[in-house]
């Protein structure tokens, strides 16, 4: 009969040691320090869709004049999303997550003082490059963190974050926008909020242990991980050497053992763009095209946009209870749905009832496709897995916005807002395929 080994003689790698805390102090300074760039980052983009329904009336501009304001930050959501997945493998989570916010600041203040169409669209190219690096960087960051048996209803909870930064684009569209003439300029200057911030971050975050440890960096790993146990007054114990490991190329993504999760995930991503990104930032514009005087259409946004936090809510909570899979596609279900229902709303209140459908039920997808994303891919190629899914779902956002014009003239807004629920339901279809992870450490 084997003798137990004491506490002192477990040997747990880095990775396992912190699968077994609790949800501590340190996990919540993660997640809010992650969290407010995610909302400032959504407060952005948020902003851009008011933007466009002011500028409609002040500069005159086309609806494809507005569509492409809408549609150019995600160029560079899709340019940065693969490049800051690239680099979160080779320099770190942290570091790129501290940068792309500096970026995204200060070109977002920048655009504020466009002189002209063509100024503040280069301007928001500049803006989405930086967005779209940080966002699947950040959800790699805290997923490498958070404990295996919450790790989705973690993921989830910094996505909701994405609901409050909307709000808040919601609550200076409302009352900042219509203001003045320079209303939409001084929506703009407070994405300099994001910059400052930035600073904070680099200095006070920690880089993923995995990172580290994959770089040989296993001093400043354990620190961490010594970190973390110590807000939970948890002893640490030796853990075994790490493997150093090379970031994997891009190319592995679609190896024999990884092409079938790659191609669901990135269909989902697909999917789930085209019509979030389609619908909400053009549901300002749409609202005053339908006779809807500027202040009540964005009123009526900011209370459609108030259903986002509960979406979050019930997916955090059920992402546990029914697993990844079951969580995202039941919420792509309830989106496609929504999305047919708000397209033949005609009064005030089934606008406003089928559009808070439409936000619980997508937002709360959004939230169960960032959990499952970066749990799909090694250690090697979380980053790149990540971003180049989040890349590829930036080509839908991109195309999303530009075809909503042509679509209204084809169909009006029914047949918009059914392609939008076709897109969705084509998500729900790839989400099936994914692997579910629940409760499941994290490979490599």
């Amino acid at each position: 009969m084997s003798t137990p080994r004491t506490p002192t003689e477990v040997r747990l790698t880095r990775s396992e040691r912190l699968d077994r805390l609790p949800f501590n102090g340190e996990h919540r300074r993660l997640l809010v320090g992650s969290g407010v760039g995610w909302a400032l980052d959504a407060m952005d983009v948020g902003l851009i869709s008011f933007v466009m329904a002011a500028l409609a009336k002040q500069w005159q501009i086309t609806p494809t004049e507005q569509s492409w304001i809408g549609s150019i930050g995600f160029v560079g959501m899709a340019i940065g999303a693969s490049l800051g997945g690239l680099l979160a493998d080779r320099i770190g989570r942290r570091n790129v997550f501290a940068l792309t916010l500096l970026v995204y600041g200060l070109a977002t203040g920048a655009a504020g003082l466009s002189t002209g169409l063509a100024m503040l669209i280069a301007l928001r190219f500049v803006v989405g490059l930086g967005l779209g690096a940080e966002l699947p960087v950040a959800s790699t960051l805290v997923s490498e963190y958070a404990p295996a048996r919450i790790r989705g209803r973690v993921v989830v909870i910094l996505e909701a974050f994405w609901a409050v930064g909307w709000i808040l684009a919601a609550l200076i569209g409302y009352f900042v926008v219509p203001a003045s003439d320079d209303g939409w300029r001084w929506a703009l200057f407070i994405g300099v909020v994001p910059a400052a911030y930035a600073l904070y971050v680099r200095a006070r975050l920690p880089e993923s242990v995995r990172f580290l440890e994959a770089r040989g960096r296993t001093a400043e790993a354990e620190e961490a991980v010594r970190t973390f146990e110590a807000a939970s007054d948890i002893a640490p114990v030796e853990s075994p050497e790490a493997v150093h490991t090379k970031p994997a190329p891009w190319s592995d993504l679609w190896s024999a053992g990884l092409r079938g999760r790659t191609a669901a995930l990135w269909a989902a991503w697909f999917g789930v763009n085209f019509s979030y990104y389609g619908a909400f930032i053009w549901i300002p514009s749409l609202l005053v095209s339908q006779g809807f005087s500027l202040t009540r259409s964005f009123g009526f946004t900011l209370i459609i946009t108030l259903a986002q936090l509960p979406g979050y809510g019930a997916a955090a909570f059920l992402i546990e209870v029914w697993g990844r899979r079951a969580t995202l596609a039941t919420f792509l279900v309830g989106s496609a749905v929504s999305a047919y229902a708000f397209g033949q709303a005609g009064s005030e209140a089934t606008i406003i009832a089928a559009g808070c459908a439409l936000s619980f039920f997508n937002l709360g997808a959004w939230g169960a496709l960032y959990a499952v994303t970066p749990e799909v891919y090694p250690t090697s190629l979380r980053g790149t897995g990540s971003g180049s899914a989040a890349a590829f779902g930036r080509i839908a956002s991109i195309i999303a916005p530009l075809s909503v014009p042509w679509l209204l003239d084809l169909g009006g807004s029914g047949l918009v807002f059914t392609v939008f629920g076709v897109a969705f339901a084509f998500a729900a279809a790839a989400a099936l395929a994914l692997p579910e992870w629940r409760g499941r450490a994290l490979v490599g």
